[in-house]
């Protein structure tokens, strides 16, 4: 009888059990949703909209200056009328949109310091309100100067974000789905482009400013309600706060003791390494961290994301499409692309995913430089635009499948949190002088070659598929600890 009464009683005490460590992780949802309430915001500054300049017919100072417009964030009529509230001349519009370019560097380069300084919630808080301030700005410019300084302003919180929101997503994640929660950064970043670009094209651009608040009030007011980092409260040896936000993150409920230990294991093992500085990140120990993450952003930029974008909608001109259903198809495909990865992200894994991003972008370039290699030796006429917006829209495509939110996951599991401030904010320096260069050299390429500019994008495309192969590992299914003792044992 006692035996039958033990064994009846055995699968109610396993699932007890099960249930008390079962992880509860809507606060783990909530926190992402606040953090990538700033991704939004991100992408409402820096959306990319307006008819390009590019076409050959079009002078090259002008073409040079469109990238820098197009950066402003505001459609065609909004940038016509922003010219003429306030008499602007061109080149004050060109500084106007490039301002965003060089706040975000400044972000990204003091945005870790100040992560590990005050923690990535304070981060956020900084960016949230150095966004509203110059949203604000822009809003009430009577003239040239309140216009730079809130274009500035919007910059730096937008460089800001850019770090801060995958580390926090990253670190208050549990493994499992970790890689899906953070690529939710790169999603939001792209909704927030494409709904800018939408509700551009009917509103003003002070109406826009307006709307642009909307995600930084949310994000800083939502930080209120959420905890801070575990790994960053243990790293500052705030145990009560660590132990409590872990808690918190995991639901009352959780068996948080072995994640707490590993983590602490961790941090004090950190504990006994000097403070790490700049030129710290190329000592030996750090070496492969640096390469992985910085070798990324390059290939990410440097496969020509900013150039092709800055082209696509004089690609859709010359092809014939109307170019105002081409960009809006242009905007959706990116923000579906890149949602549908983040249900696989952590099933697939990340280097797969990088591989065939990376595949796909050098067919995509390939066939848009055979189209205008036809274009430029008068050849099959009718082939040519058809060849471009495949070529275009399959880049288009397989960079939202990999290439842009996976480098951005990878950087931010990759790094010892030691070394995490410098290392990130100098990653994302990298990745945003990146875009800069990459928009800024487009034009000069093409009138070089056409097809040429396309080809050395290919052969980036190539390279970056043998760097994945033979540097990234993959970190689906480990914890950040984990992914450390490989990657830095």
């Amino acid at each position: 009888m006692s035996k039958a009464s033990d064994d009846s009683r055995e699968p109610l005490v396993e699932k007890h059990v099960a249930e008390s460590k079962q992880e509860q992780p809507w606060m783990v949802y909530l926190s992402t949703f606040v953090a990538v309430c700033g991704s939004f915001a991100f992408g409402s500054c820096v959306s990319i909209h307006g008819k390009s300049l590019g076409s050959d017919s079009v002078p090259e100072s002008a073409s040079l200056m469109n990238g820098f417009l197009m950066q402003a964030g505001y459609s065609s009529p909004a940038q016509a009328a922003i010219r003429s509230d306030l008499s602007l001349t061109i080149a004050e519009f060109s500084l106007f949109g490039s301002l965003l370019t060089f706040g975000a560097m400044f972000g990204a380069i003091t945005s870790g310091p100040i992560a590990d300084s005050i923690g990535r919630k304070g981060a956020m808080r900084v960016s949230s309100a150095f966004c509203v301030a110059g949203w604000l700005a822009i809003f009430f410019a009577k003239g040239v100067v309140a216009l730079d300084l809130g274009r500035l302003a919007t910059g730096y919180g937008m460089g800001a974000f850019s770090y801060v929101v995958p580390i926090f997503i990253a670190e208050i994640a549990p493994k499992a789905f970790r890689g899906a929660l953070t690529t939710l950064n790169q999603i939001l970043i792209c909704t927030g482009v494409s709904v800018s670009f939408i509700i551009g094209t009917m509103v003003t651009w002070r109406v826009l400013a307006l709307i642009g608040l909307i995600p930084c009030a949310v994000s800083f007011l939502g930080l209120f309600c959420i905890p801070e980092s575990p790994r960053w409260l243990a790293k500052m040896g705030r145990d009560t706060e660590f132990e409590a936000a872990l808690r918190k993150l995991r639901g009352k409920k959780a068996d948080v003791s072995e994640e707490a230990a590993e983590i602490q294991d961790y941090i004090e093992t950190l504990e006994r390494l000097p403070k790490a500085k700049a030129l710290d990140l190329f000592q030996r120990r750090y070496i492969r961290s640096v390469l992985i993450a910085f070798g990324l952003m390059v290939f990410q930029q440097f496969g020509g994301i900013n150039g092709i974008c800055f082209y696509t909608s004089s690609i859709f001109e010359q092809a014939g499409f109307p170019t105002r259903l081409g960009m809006i198809i242009y905007a959706i495909l990116q923000v579906v692309i890149t949602a549908l990865n983040a249900p696989i992200v952590d099933r697939a894994g990340r280097k797969p995913l990088l591989l065939v991003s990376a595949t796909g972008l050098v067919i995509g370039c390939l066939i848009t430089a055979v189209s205008f290699y036809l274009k430029a030796h008068d050849m099959a006429h009718e082939a040519v635009p058809v060849l471009a917006v495949v070529g275009i829209m399959m880049y288009i495509a397989s960079f939202s499948a990999g290439m842009g939110a996976m480098p951005w996951v990878v950087m931010s599991e990759i790094f010892p949190i030691n070394i995490k401030g410098v290392a990130g904010g100098m990653a994302t320096l990298v990745n945003w002088f990146g875009a800069w260069a990459v928009s800024y050299t487009f034009n000069f390429l093409m009138s070089w070659s056409s097809y040429g500019t396309f080809i050395i994008y290919a052969v980036i495309n190539a390279l970056a598929i043998v760097f994945v192969i033979a540097v990234v590992p993959e970190t689906k299914g480990k914890t950040l600890e984990e992914i450390q003792a490989v990657v830095n044992p």
